[in-house]
């Protein structure tokens, strides 16, 4: 029988598979118990802690740990049941189970064992408590690098950013803008220039080329006025968010320079600093097992991956559309309604007589006046409340979209180094690794924070084998997408929380409005009904 069809009659079996994963007490005396996992068919398999496997009628003795590749038994049924993948399939186990339970009964695994209990029921091990290796399992599970095991709101708690605008320009001929960024995970309040942030930028995207990097607001040389201070204020907010609540990248000792050193000339020094820093490739430990971790679907995922996020981006940026157009009515709005109020001031304020040669005899004219006094002040409260529902759109939907696009956008540009290959990459880092050697023999390795990078780079020759293979490289990259895709897919949980928002803010803003009119009602209907009557005088005791 080939070892295909033994593995298929483990899985079309249910009653034999349900057989082997029950867990008997006491079932063999003087034999071992064995702590398996719970299968698993997409975590990388990794040694698990067994016990001794003692024959059947063998002297009594306590059981002692070891892992697989420390006894012979545990090789032998490691071979017969390892699929040279990295994973171990759910066959696999139930295979690896029936051989354990062979050696307790003090025979030798083999494939042999297997065929020759086919017309037989096959034997079930004895298995101890498996609460420690369910928590070693769930470890794992959280643990395996390929997996993201983050939702939107563990990505929210790594870290809260906020930055505001300077009102103080700063220097002496060339006047600048500053920004306070505070930082609720370092504790820090620093103050940075827009070259910082690009500082930042250049050096994350040359330490990071395979992770989500979003890209930077536009600088504008001359003629920056209020609200493009304003709108790259918020441009760097969210670039500086989504930097530290990257799992990874929030980690890096750039990241954290950023967020702490207070220090004059930011931007020359963190460069200074962190400009001999490899790549990570070069430095993650990942980078050896990029080929055993790298699921074997990637290649087709990532395309159908990049087709849908491309569809969710078109998408979210017509909703982003959408949302602009609401929070610009409302703020066009608020001016018309602030303007008609002011409009109706300046006629109750009109100074000119209004003797009888004007009117006749009339005086409707200075009883209307009256009355747009108490109109006017009807519509500066919906000018108010207009321009209060115009904020909570800006800020509750549109910042939460632009955020998304942020990311969605950066998918899109890692995409784009990816497809442009690899090999740019690979030469950037061999040509790191011979001016790295070079310094290393002049020794050269000097200056403030220098054991952070030289940390790095001794980290980056240990792994020169790997750094020589582009293979490598191309596995890590994919590796980083498989990540980055799934972390774009946790951040989809923004567009529940806008629509959320955005219901939330339109029922508020209407209940506004509501509350406002019939007031403005009853003055109109008021003035109306005394126009009609002819008695003019009544209107202006309308208070």
């Amino acid at each position: 029988m080939s070892p295909f069809r033994r593995a298929h009659r483990f899985t079309r079996t249910p009653r034999r598979a349900a057989a082997i994963a029950r867990t008997p007490r006491g079932k063999a005396r003087g034999s071992a118990q064995i702590s398996v996992p719970p299968p698993c068919t997409t975590c990388p398999v990794t040694p698990v802690a067994v016990v001794s496997l003692s024959p059947r009628g063998g002297s009594a003795r306590s059981p002692s740990v070891f892992f697989f590749h420390a006894l012979s038994s545990s090789r032998i049924i490691w071979k017969l049941v390892d699929s040279k993948t990295g994973y171990l399939t759910r066959s696999g186990l139930y295979k690896g189970l029936a051989l354990v339970a062979f050696a307790q009964q003090g025979k030798q695994p083999s494939d042999k064992l297997l065929e020759n209990s086919e017309s037989q029921e096959l034997p079930v091990p004895a298995l101890g408590d498996l609460s420690e290796v369910t928590l070693l399992a769930q470890r794992l599970h959280r643990g395996n690098p390929a997996k993201l095991n983050h939702t939107y709101s563990d990505i929210c708690n790594l870290d809260t950013i906020e930055v505001n605008l300077v009102p103080e320009k700063k220097g002496i001929f060339l006047k600048h803008v500053e920004y306070q960024v505070t930082s609720k995970r370092f504790n820090s309040v620093v103050y940075r220039r827009y070259n910082d942030f690009v500082s930042l930028y250049d050096l994350l995207l040359a330490r990071f080329p395979y992770r989500l990097i979003p890209k930077l607001p536009p600088k504008k040389i001359v003629g920056a006025d209020s609200q493009f201070l304003e709108e790259r204020r918020r441009s760097l907010l969210r670039f500086l968010t989504l930097i530290a609540r990257h799992p990874v990248v929030s980690e890096d000792p750039i990241v954290q320079f950023f967020f702490t050193y207070t220090g004059d000339e930011t931007q020359h020094k963190i460069r200074d600093v962190f400009r001999r820093v490899p790549d990570e490739f070069a430095t993650s430990e990942l980078s050896s097992r990029a080929k055993e971790l790298m699921p074997p679907e990637t290649l087709t995922e990532f395309a159908n991956s990049r087709d849908q996020v491309r569809v969710i981006l078109l998408g979210i940026s017509r909703l982003k559309h959408i949302a602009d157009s609401l929070a610009i009515r409302s703020h066009n709005y608020a001016v018309d309604m602030a303007e008609l109020g002011n409009q109706l001031s300046t006629l109750a304020a009109e100074q000119h007589g209004t003797g009888t040669w004007v009117t006749g005899g009339s005086s409707l004219w200075q009883d209307m006046k009256k009355g747009f006094h108490v109109i006017s002040k009807e519509f500066n409260l919906l000018s108010t409340r207009a321009l209060q529902q115009a904020v909570r759109e800006e800020t509750m939907v549109c910042e939460r979209l632009n955020l998304l696009l942020d990311i969605l956008v950066a998918h899109r540009m890692l995409c784009e180094r990816h497809e442009r290959g690899v090999s740019a990459d690979h030469q950037r880092a061999l040509s790191t690794m011979l001016s790295l050697k070079k310094r290393q023999m002049q020794g050269v390795i000097r200056g403030t924070d220098a054991d952070t990078v030289e940390y790095l780079e001794n980290k980056m020759v240990s792994q020169e084998s790997v750094i020589a293979n582009v293979e490598l490289r191309n596995c890590f990259s994919l590796l980083c997408l498989h990540m980055e895709t799934q972390l774009v897919h946790a951040h989809l949980e923004i567009l529940a929380t806008v629509l959320q928002s955005l219901v939330s803010v339109q029922i508020r803003g209407h209940s506004e409005v509501n509350i406002a009119s019939p007031r403005l009602t009853q003055v109109l209907h008021f003035s109306t009904k005394l126009s009609q009557n002819g008695k003019y005088s009544n209107f202006v005791n309308f208070e």
